[in-house]
Order: structure tokens, then sequence, then C-alpha cells
């Protein structure tokens, strides 16, 4: 969870929240896992902003602080655990004592692995919905595990057990996937279809039914997520534009707006962009 309100600086970001990374590197492909604990007893409230990979959030909370609280861009509210699909709107995350574990899924094994990708335009999914009567028993074994470690092999083993190869996307849309993720978004669609050898239209149509963006909009999407990282680590907004493959600085104001809601300088002075280093070091969608 990325919070983009109460600018504190992001040294009272970090301290305020206790995070857990998996020792090692999983044994599955496309997923990535970071374990987050709220010190504060203040209340969360938080804007989920954009990031290229469908997310699950498992509310490992005692109920007592009203657990985690998902509310979606069309204002319908989920209580506990919930997946959102990529670029999911305005999304926003509240509670007290908040305790989760959270998966990042490349959309490329998502499917495979929930059984269904959540709309990309903002709806939240609740994981019950998802998985049936597997999803509370998964949650109570993460809630009574005795550390992160064991948390995060049980999660691992819950997605490993419910992959059906049969919802694996095509190759052609995997590869054009990875090749916006290495090119950071700045890759023509015609471009792609000529590589798999498929038609525009074509590469268009299996990619969006797929993946549930398009491939324009998803090349937005990694092409934002790269350049805020890029303006919080300290480099101007018209260094970022040029390198980020952005027709000028407007253009990437109307960007990071579109997708967090704040102008490039407070995407940059934010402290969810250096949370997100600390739970994601090695991110790669």
């Amino acid at each position: 969870m990325r919070d983009t309100r109460g600018v504190e600086g992001v040294s009272d970001a970090a301290t305020r929240w206790e995070i857990a990374t998996p020792a090692g590197p999983g044994r599955l492909p496309g997923v990535g896992m970071a374990g987050f604990r709220d010190r504060s007893t203040d209340l969360v409230d938080l804007q989920v902003v954009p990031y290229p990979a469908v997310t699950v959030a498992v509310d490992l909370g005692d109920g007592r602080g009203g657990g985690l609280l998902i509310e979606d861009a069309s204002g319908r509210q989920r209580r506990g655990s919930v997946a959102l699909g990529l670029a999911p709107g305005r999304v926003r995350a509240r509670g007290r004592g908040i305790e989760c574990l959270q998966i990042r899924l490349s959309p490329v094994v998502a499917h495979a692995m929930l059984g269904a990708l959540p709309d990309p335009g903002g709806e939240v999914v609740a994981l019950d919905d998802l998985w049936g009567r597997d999803a509370p028993r998964v949650r109570e074994r993460l809630r009574a595990a005795g550390s992160w470690e064991e948390r995060f092999a049980i999660a691992e083993a819950a997605l490993a057990r419910r992959r059906q190869e049969r919802r694996t996307v095509a190759p052609e849309v995997a590869h054009a996937w990875r090749r916006m993720v290495r090119g950071r978004g700045q890759v023509r669609v015609e471009a792609l279809a000529a590589e798999v050898g498929w038609s525009r239209k074509r590469l268009w149509s299996r990619f969006r039914g797929q993946l549930g963006l398009t491939p324009k909009r998803a090349a937005r999407l990694v092409r934002f997520d790269h350049a805020v990282h890029r303006l919080a680590a300290g480099h101007t907004a018209v260094r970022v534009a040029a390198e980020s493959g952005y027709a000028d600085q407007s253009h990437l104001h109307r960007d990071v707006m579109a997708f967090a809601g704040v102008t490039p300088a407070a995407a940059a002075a934010a402290p969810w962009l250096a949370v997100d280093d600390i739970a994601w070091p090695t991110a790669a969608p």
C-alpha cells in the first residue's frame, strides 16, 4: 500500500510501518510478497497508487481495530482480504492497527493463480469470491503462523496449489507484457505485434481480453511507475519526462495526475515511494 497522504517525510513513513520481506527468491515466477504491520494506533487512510501488477491484500488483523476496509472507485466498500486489478483507479484503504500480507502478481500469471482477474477499472474483489472456502482456511493459517517467513511459505504453497495451466495467457501476450516491462513502457504496439507475428488488431484484442488492459494503457502504467520512482530518486521532472518517453513535462504531469491523483512534485516527496522501495527492492513485474 502506498501512502500519498500525510507527507510527514520518508523517515516517518518508514518508521511507522514494520515491513517484512522474504529471505530469498520465491519459487513462483512473477510473484512477490511483503508483510506490513502498522506500529501506530492512528487511523490509516491510504490511496492505493497503481502498480503494474495484480495486488492481493490478505488482512491478518485480529478485528479489534475494525480490520482493513477497501473502498473502490465507485464508492463500494469491502472489508478484509481483497484483490485489485491493474490500474485500479481511485481506491482507498482505511483501518487501525493494520497487519496484512501483500502479494503482487504479474498479470501474466495472476489469472492462473487467482481464478479470475479483477476489473482494472476500479473493481475490488473479495478474496473469498475468487477462492471460495479455501480463502478463509488460508487466512487462518496465515494468522496462526509464527513468523513472516512461515506466512510467505503458506501463501506461496496456496498459490502453487491453485495454479491452473489452462488459465495461462498466450505466449504472444506474455512476450508483449515482458517487453513492455523491460522497455519501461516505451514500446510501440505495432512493433510488438510484428515481433510475435500478429496483426496490431489481434494483439490489441488478445492482450485486452487476457490481461484486462489495452496494450497502450498497460505501457502507460509501466512508464508511469518508472517515472515516479525516478522523481522520488531526486531527478527533475524535465529530465524524467525526457528520459521516460514523455513528449514534455506537461505530458508527465498529466500522466502522474491521472494515475496517482497528485502532482509530480508531490509524488516525488511522498513517503509511499520510500516504503514501496523497502518492501519491493527488486520488484520485477
